[in-house]
């Protein structure tokens, strides 16, 4: 044999012998990989087996739903200053002391106090005197139309459409604002956050133009007969008017009857007042953290509510998944390592006195605020997390997701936390703003309306919606941010 043919077997033999011995080595470090699994994937499997007891207390003994049944049935509306508003922060507070956490009790605050006052009346007149009774209610804050207000119509769209419009086609009339949902965004909140200006300001633009009052397309895609109520301002430079909203329906059959006799009139009656401001508190329940004591995750709901229904979707859903979270971190046997509190906050649908309180306090105490968390988006189905915060900071929570993943709530992504927690943001600068996502499809069909009521609140979505509020605060209190 050739001794370059001979030198060229021995020399395959060798690497045939390395490859052999590098294929050997590398499948006993496989081996040994397999047999002693990375620091990283035993943090992994323990956390998974953390939430899943986190759902499993939450679907097999979630205390949620019945919380929700009696806040809804027995106390009801909780308007803040009024009775009811009292007897939800009693009922908090003792809930969350029967709940047996470290440290619960009372921020004071002074509220205000509307009375809506005798159901509204509102009726479409036209030729010869004769009315059409249509769906209507005062807008929260709203002054009193002072017996029967009766006047002219004119419809508009947007606040441009009316200043383009000359002082003698407003002066003496209701502006009435028509501006629908944009039914084309899949997200319904981005449709009502379009259409809220008109509610929130068209009292003051239809006063400074000479109008008599302002009268609102209620904020939703649904067609039916359930008027919409919600916050309304004024402005001390400009004359005080009333303001009431309409139902889809009523809104499209006034708008039908106006372009058939542009002279038609609309009736309006109205008892509202406000009368001095009221004493009220936030609720807060404490459970302390093991490690990191200083630092303070926050996860909260608002304990007030509009009047018509039984604030069960906003916010009653939001405060008891708020308890429920700490609850579920003690049941399924975890002590967090960063302190964690569950806040009902008062006041938040007209004034958000609660949140600038809780966040005063805060700056006062100086305190360190890692997180919130705020849950005022109605109690259906879980998606994830919005989240206010730098770049790395979110970065940080996606890498959650798979862990989330299993009970539909992975979706990390950026967004706007919630009113009660933003000032916060001002006072102590937490790492994040969290707002907790859920299916909100549905939400708007029955927010500030008599619709609101615990026969709408599905208890699984409900229970769901509080675990995975607890699995992120377990995450947050673990790893920080």
């Amino acid at each position: 044999m050739p001794f370059h043919v001979k030198k060229l077997l021995i020399c395959a033999g060798a690497v045939l012998v390395l490859s052999t011995s590098a294929a050997q080595a590398q499948a006993r470090s496989k081996s040994r990989a397999s047999a002693a699994p990375t620091a990283a994937a035993k943090s992994d499997r323990t956390d998974s087996l953390a939430l899943r007891k986190i759902f499993d207390e939450a679907l097999l003994r979630g205390e949620s739903y019945d919380n929700l049944r009696y806040l809804t049935g027995t106390i009801g509306a909780r308007l803040s200053g009024s009775p009811q508003a009292q007897m939800a922060v009693e009922w908090g507070k003792a809930t969350m002391e029967k709940a047996g956490f470290d440290r619960v009790y009372l921020q004071e605050v002074m509220v205000p106090h509307w009375v809506r006052g005798s159901k509204e009346r509102g009726e479409i007149i036209g030729n010869k005197d004769k009315g059409i009774r249509v769906p209507v209610c005062a807008l929260g804050g709203s002054v009193s139309t002072g017996g029967k207000l009766k006047a002219g119509v004119v419809e508009v769209r947007s606040f441009d459409e009316l200043k383009a419009l000359p002082d003698a086609a407003v002066k003496g009339k209701f502006v009435f604002y028509n501006r629908p949902f944009d039914d084309a965004l899949i997200e319904p909140g981005q449709a009502y956050g379009r259409a809220g200006d008109q509610r929130r300001s068209g009292a003051i633009e239809a006063a400074r133009r000479g109008a008599v009052g302002a009268l609102v397309r209620s904020l939703t895609s649904a067609r039916d007969d359930n008027p919409h109520t919600g916050t309304m301002a004024y402005d001390a430079a400009v004359p005080k008017v009333p303001g009431a909203a309409l139902s889809t329906n009523a809104a499209d059959q006034l708008s039908q009857l106006l372009k058939a006799n542009a002279d038609l009139q609309f009736e309006l009656e109205m008892e509202c007042i406000t009368l001095p401001e009221e004493k009220s508190y936030n609720v807060v329940g404490e459970i302390k953290g093991s490690k990191f004591p200083l630092e303070i995750i926050t996860v909260g709901g608002h304990l007030d509510s509009w009047d018509l229904g039984q604030g069960a979707h906003d916010d009653g859903t939001g405060c008891v998944q708020s308890m429920e979270a700490l609850r579920l971190l003690r049941a399924a046997g975890f002590r967090p390592e960063r302190t964690v509190r569950a806040v009902l906050f008062m006041n938040e649908e007209n004034g958000t006195r609660g949140g600038n309180e809780y966040a005063r306090l805060a700056a006062q105490n100086k305190e360190i605020h890692l997180a919130a968390i705020e849950s005022d988006g109605g109690g259906f189905t879980p998606r994830g997390f919005n989240v206010e915060a730098d770049p790395a900071t979110i970065s940080k929570m996606a890498r959650w997701a798979p862990l989330l993943k299993p009970y539909h709530a992975a979706d990390i992504t950026v967004g706007h936390g919630g009113t009660d927690i933003e000032p916060l943001q001002a006072a102590v600068h937490p790492k994040a703003l969290i707002g907790y996502d859920c299916d909100s499809q549905r939400y708007f069909d029955i927010h500030h309306t008599a619709a609101d009521t615990f026969d709408k609140v599905n208890r699984r979505e409900l229970e769901l919606g509080g675990a995975s509020m607890a699995a992120l605060i377990y995450l947050l209190s673990k790893y920080g941010l």
